[in-house]
C-alpha cells in the first residue's frame, strides 16, 4: 500500500515533459487576446517594461497588503548602483473584520497605517510615490490602474471588485489629506521578487514564488544602512505559487504595447482547472481540492502551494491508516481534522538528520503512538509530496524558459530566476529537484536561482523607483522628439505651401520666385499600347549606372541589363571623365549584347535638376546626391553624351529623348495603368511629376492637351517657406552636406539623409543620458555610419529586440533592451514624419490635379518608385494613410514600378517614335 502510495505521488519525466507542453500551451491561449478570456493560466499585463539600471534615486513608499497585516516602507535609493538602500519599515497589524467588511474600510485603514507611519518617522512634505504591493489577481490596464478580479486569500471585501484599486487607495490616502503622497505603481509579490533579484547589477528576468514569502520583521521601528542579504525574523505574506517573466511585449496582446518587453504575471496557480492535469492529480488531491474554499479552481497551486501539501499528506495517511499500513493499534481520528498537520512540520520531517525524530514528535502530538516504521514511512511521504511540488513547479519553470527562448529567437537563453517562498528557503531537497528538473526540462537554457530579499518589500520599492526612471526619461525624450513630432495643421500647412510654391513654379513671372521649379518635360503622354521596337536605355541617378536593352513587342516588354559602379573620383570630378565613363560602360553592355552594328533609339535616364527645352535637350540645374562633376552645371546633358561617344568614336546610339527616374517611373506604369499620372521616388532622393494642364503651364508656348512636369520637389523649403519645420537635427545634417541650405524638402524624407538624423538625435539622447547609459559612443560620432538600410530592418514588426541589439554591436554600441526600445522609436519617429511629409507633398498635387479638372472626386494612380518606398516596412503604409487624410476626395492608387528609370526611359524613347504626337 506505501508502495502504492509512493507511486501515486510520483510524477515521472514523461508526464513531466507533457505537464510543460501543457502550461505552454496555456501561457499562449492567456497572451492571444482571442482566448484570453477563457485561459486557465492569465498572463496579465503588469505595464513594468524595464529592469534597474542603478541610476535609481530618491524617497520611495510601499505599502504591502498581506494575509493578516500592512507593511509600510521607506526606502531611499543613493542612485549608487542599488548597492545600499536606506530602509524604514512598520508592520500595523490587521482586524480581523476588515477581510471581509466593507472595501472602503480596508483602504481606509491602509491610509491610516500610511499616516502613522510617516508622522513616525517626521516625513518631509515634498512628493513621495508610493508603489502599492496587492497579491490578488487584477487587470491592469496601466501601472497605475489595476481592476481587482477576484478576492482570494481569505479577504471578501465589498464593492472592490472591477473596481480599480489604485484609485480606492489614493482616494483613501486623500481623505487622510497626505496630498503629497501619489499611488503611482501598482504590483503583486512576485513582481516584487524579480525587481529585488535584480538589485545586484544581475538583471532577473524570471521570478517564481512558491508558498509563504517573508519580509523582515521589524519590531518597532528599524533604520537599516545598506541592507544586504541579511537574516532578520519575517512575517509571513503569501502561501499560494505564482510565476512572472519578462515578455516580448508584442506577444502581450491583451497590452497595446508592441515595443519592447513587458513582466507578465502568469498568475499560474490556475493551470489545470480545465482538466489538464487529471493524469497528475490522486485521490489525495481531490479529497484536498473538495475541503477547500474554492473546489475545481487552482488546481496547480493546490499541488505545490504551501497552503496544501500538508493536506496531501495528511489525507495519504488517512488512506494508508484505513489500509492498515500506518498506525496499527492507534486510534486516527485526529487525522480528520483539517490543517491538522502544517506544510512547515512537513518540510521539517524530510530532514535527512533531524527528520526521523521530527515526524516522532509531530506524530506523538497527535498521540498517534508511532513505530520506528511508521515514522519511516511517513518521512516517505513528505518527501514525495514535496518532490512532485518541486517537480511540477520546475515544469511550469521549464515553459517558461523555453517560451522566452523561442520568441526571442536564441538557440540558448541564459537568464537568471528570482525564487521566494517557504518550500524553496525551508528545504536543500526543494531547490536541487528544481533546478535539476528544470535543466532536463529545458536544457536549451542556462539558469541561475537566485534566493529574493524581501521582494514584497525592497522588490516593490524598486518597481517604483523604475517607474519613476522611466516617467523623467520618458518627458525628456518626448520634448526632445516633440519637433519632429508633426501635427495634422502642421501637414495642413505644408500641403497648402506646397500648393502655393507649386503656382509660383508653374508661371512664367514668378517661377524665378519658387522653391519648387516646376520643369516642363516635353512628355505629353503615356504609353497606348501601340509603340514596338528594340530601344537603349540609360539610368544615371546615383552611384550605380544601369545600361539597357529594352523590346517592346505585341506580348510585352522584355529587357536586359547590366549595373556598372561610377567611382566617386568621377562623381567629383570633370565632366568630361563622367560622361566618358557611362559612354564607355555602353558600349561595353553594347559589345556584350552583341548590339554594336545598330543605331538605337536611347532614352536617357538623367535623375537631376534639369531646365528642359526639348525632348532631348535638358540643361542642368544643379547637381544632387553627392555629385559635383565640374563644367556640366549650365550645360545641356544630351549633347554632353554625344560628344563624349564622338570622342570614343561611338556610333552605335541616338539619344531621343530625356527624362528623369520620376517621368520614367510614371511611363513605365503607365504601361500597365493608363490611369498612372503621377510619379513619385522616395529613394536616396525625392521627387514627383504628374500630369498638367498646358494651360497652365506659363513656362511653354501652348495650351492644347497636358504635359508632364517634373516638380524637383526636393528644393521644397529651399527659400524659406519650411524654416519651422526643420529641427536641430536637420540643420545638423544639412550643414554638412556638400549642398548647405539646397534640397531642403529631399532632406527631410528621403534616404540618404534619414540615417544621419537618427544618429544626431541618438547622439544627443546619449548626452542626455537618456541612451547607453550616457556612455561615450566614439563609432556615433563618425558621419553617414547609421545608414537609412538600418532604419527599415529596426521597424520590422515583430523583429526581436536581440537582433536591433545586435545591428548596433556592430556599431559598437553596447545596447540594453530598452535602448533598443528607444532606438527603434527614433527611428519610427524620423520615418513617420518623412511619410507624412512626402503626403502633405502628394496631397497638394492631387488636389490640384482634381481642381483643374473640375472633378468632385479624382480616381488617379501614381506610380513608384525607391528603395525607401518599396523596402521600409511601414512607410509606404503611412503615405498612403495620411493622404487619404488630407485629400479625401481623391481616390489614389499606388502602383509600385517595376524598373521606371530603365523600362520607363525606354517607353518614352518608344513613345517619341510612335510617328505621332500622343493625344
Amino acid at each position: 500500500q506505501v508502495q502504492r502510495a509512493l507511486l501515486a505521488l510520483t510524477v515521472p519525466l514523461e508526464t513531466l515533459q507533457a505537464v510543460k507542453g501543457r502550461m505552454l500551451q496555456a501561457m499562449r491561449k492567456g497572451l492571444s487576446r482571442q482566448t484570453h478570456a477563457q485561459a486557465n493560466v492569465r498572463m496579465l499585463p503588469t505595464y513594468i517594461c524595464s529592469m534597474p539600471d542603478g541610476t535609481e534615486k530618491g524617497d520611495l513608499l510601499v505599502v504591502e497588503l498581506c494575509q493578516s497585516h500592512v507593511r509600510t516602507l521607506w526606502v531611499t535609493f543613493l542612485g549608487d548602483g542599488n548597492q545600499s538602500p536606506q530602509v524604514m519599515d512598520k508592520t500595523f497589524n490587521m482586524p480581523g473584520d476588515i477581510m471581509q467588511g466593507k472595501g472602503e474600510t480596508l483602504f481606509d485603514f491602509i491610509a491610516q497605517c500610511v499616516r502613522q507611519f510617516l508622522a513616525g518617522i517626521g516625513s518631509p512634505q515634498h512628493r513621495l510615490p508610493l508603489g502599492f504591493v496587492f497579491p490578488f489577481s487584477c487587470r491592469q490596464t496601466r501601472l497605475d490602474k489595476a481592476e481587482l478580479i477576484s478576492w482570494s486569500k481569505g479577504f471578501s471585501c465589498s464593492d472592490v471588485e472591477g473596481k480599480d484599486v489604485v484609485q480606492l487607495l489614493q482616494s483613501a490616502i486623500n481623505k487622510q489629506e497626505l496630498h503629497h503622497v501619489d499611488v503611482v505603481a501598482l504590483m503583486n509579490d512576485t513582481v516584487g521578487t524579480m525587481m529585488s533579484c535584480s538589485m545586484g547589477g544581475n538583471p532577473c528576468e524570471v521570478a517564481l514564488v512558491v508558498g509563504e514569502q517573508r519580509g523582515p520583521r521589524m519590531p518597532g521601528w528599524w533604520v537599516l544602512r545598506g541592507l544586504h542579504r541579511c537574516s532578520l525574523p519575517s512575517l509571513p505574506t503569501d502561501k499560494g505559487t505564482n510565476s512572472c517573466f519578462m515578455a516580448e511585449a508584442q506577444q502581450v496582446e491583451m497590452a497595446e504595447e508592441t515595443s519592447g518587453r513587458m513582466c507578465v504575471n502568469t498568475e499560474w496557480g490556475g493551470f489545470g482547472d480545465d482538466g489538464t492535469l487529471s493524469d497528475v492529480l490522486t485521490p489525495y488531491d481531490q479529497h484536498v481540492d473538495q475541503e477547500s474554499s474554492n473546489p475545481g479552481e487552482k488546481r496547480f497551486e493546490k499541488l505545490v502551494g504551501s497552503l496544501y501539501l500538508g493536506e496531501i499528506v495528511r489525507h495519504a495517511l488517512i488512506t494508508l491508516a484505513a489500509e492498515k499500513a500506518l498506525f496499527i493499534g492507534s486510534s486516527v481520528a485526529i487525522l480528520r481534522t483539517k490543517d491538522v498537520l502544517k506544510t512547515q512540520q512537513v518540510l521539517e520531517i524530510i530532514d535527512n538528520e533531524e527528520g526521523m525524530a521530527k515526524a516522532r514528535n509531530v506524530l506523538e502530538a497527535l498521540r498517534l503512538q508511532p513505530n520506528e516504521r511508521d515514522c519511516c514511512r511517513v518521512q516517505q511521504i513528505c518527501r514525495v509530496v514535496v518532490s512532485r511540488a518541486a517537480a511540477l513547479c520546475a515544469a511550469g519553470l521549464a515553459a517558461i524558459l523555453s517560451h522566452m527562448c523561442q520568441s526571442r529567437e536564441l538557440e540558448q537563453l541564459v537568464v537568471n530566476v528570482g525564487v521566494d517562498g517557504e518550500l524553496y528557503r525551508g528545504h536543500t531537497r526543494f531547490r536541487e529537484i528544481l533546478q535539476s528538473v528544470t535543466g532536463l526540462l529545458a536544457p536549451e537554457c542556462t539558469v541561475t536561482l537566485l534566493p529574493s530579499v524581501d521582494g514584497t518589500g525592497q522588490g516593490a520599492a524598486m518597481v517604483t523607483a523604475v517607474a519613476l526612471r522611466l516617467a523623467a526619461q520618458r518627458r525628456e525624450v518626448d520634448q526632445l522628439l516633440a519637433p519632429l513630432r508633426l501635427s495634422r495643421a502642421d501637414l495642413e500647412r505644408v500641403q497648402a505651401l506646397m500648393r502655393q510654391e507649386m503656382e509660383l513654379g508653374l508661371s512664367q513671372e514668378t517661377n524665378a520666385n519658387s522653391s519648387v521649379r516646376m520643369l516642363p518635360t516635353y512628355v505629353r503622354g503615356t504609353p497606348d499600347g501601340t509603340e514596338r521596337g528594340e530601344f537603349l536605355a540609360l539610368d544615371l541617378g546615383g552611384t550605380n549606372f544601369r545600361v539597357l536593352v529594352v523590346r517592346v513587342a505585341q506580348d510585352g516588354i522584355r529587357m536586359a541589363s547590366e549595373v556598372y559602379v561610377i567611382p566617386t573620383t568621377v562623381t567629383q570630378g570633370t565632366g568630361n571623365a563622367l560622361f566618358d565613363h557611362i559612354v564607355e560602360c555602353i558600349m561595353d553592355f553594347q559589345l556584350k549584347q552583341d548590339l554594336m552594328e545598330q543605331v538605337l533609339p536611347l532614352g536617357f535616364t538623367f535623375s537631376f535638376p534639369c531646365q528642359q527645352l526639348g525632348l532631348d535637350k535638358a540643361v542642368l540645374l544643379s547637381w544632387t546626391k553627392g555629385f559635383s562633376a565640374s563644367g556640366c552645371v549650365g550645360q545641356d546633358v544630351v549633347e554632353l553624351l554625344r560628344e563624349a561617344a564622338q570622342r570614343k568614336e561611338h556610333l552605335g546610339m541616338k539619344v531621343v529623348a530625356v527624362v528623369n527616374d520620376t517621368v520614367g517611373t510614371m511611363m513605365s506604369c503607365g504601361y500597365d495603368d493608363p490611369k498612372c499620372e503621377i510619379g513619385l521616388i522616395v529613394g536616396t532622393g525625392t521627387n514627383a511629376c504628374y500630369m498638367e494642364e498646358m494651360q497652365n503651364v506659363g513656362t511653354v508656348e501652348g495650351d492644347q492637351g497636358r504635359m508632364c512636369i517634373n516638380m524637383e520637389w526636393g528644393a521644397f523649403g529651399d527659400n524659406g517657406c519650411l524654416d519651422d519645420i526643420f529641427t536641430d537635427f536637420d540643420r545638423l545634417v544639412d550643414e554638412k552636406t556638400i549642398n548647405p541650405g539646397k534640397q531642403r524638402f529631399e532632406k527631410l524624407i528621403s534616404g540618404m539623409y534619414l540615417g544621419e538624423i537618427v544618429r544626431h538625435i541618438l547622439l544627443a539622447l546619449v548626452e542626455k543620458q537618456l541612451l547607453f547609459r550616457g556612455k561615450p559612443c566614439p563609432k556615433l560620432q563618425t558621419r553617414d555610419i547609421f545608414q537609412t538600410k538600418f532604419l527599415s530592418t529596426i521597424e520590422i514588426d515583430g523583429l526581436a529586440l536581440r537582433q536591433v541589439a545586435a545591428i548596433l554591436q556592430d556599431l559598437e554600441l553596447q545596447a540594453s533592451f530598452e535602448d533598443s526600445v528607444l532606438v527603434r522609436e527614433v527611428c519610427q519617429t524620423v520615418s513617420l514624419r518623412a511619410a507624412q511629409l512626402c503626403a502633405a507633398g502628394l496631397a497638394a498635387v492631387v488636389e490640384k490635379m482634381r481642381e483643374n479638372r473640375q472633378l468632385d472626386q479624382l480616381a488617379v494612380t501614381v506610380g513608384v518608385d525607391g528603395t525607401l518606398y518599396k523596402m521600409h516596412p511601414h512607410f509606404s503604409q503611412h503615405l498612403q494613410q495620411m493622404l487619404q487624410d488630407l485629400a479625401p476626395n481623391c481616390t489614389v492608387t499606388f502602383l509600385q514600378s517595376e524598373d521606371g528609370s530603365g523600362k520607363g526611359a525606354a517607353l518614352v524613347a518608344a513613345v517619341a517614335c510612335r510617328g505621332a504626337e500622343p493625344q
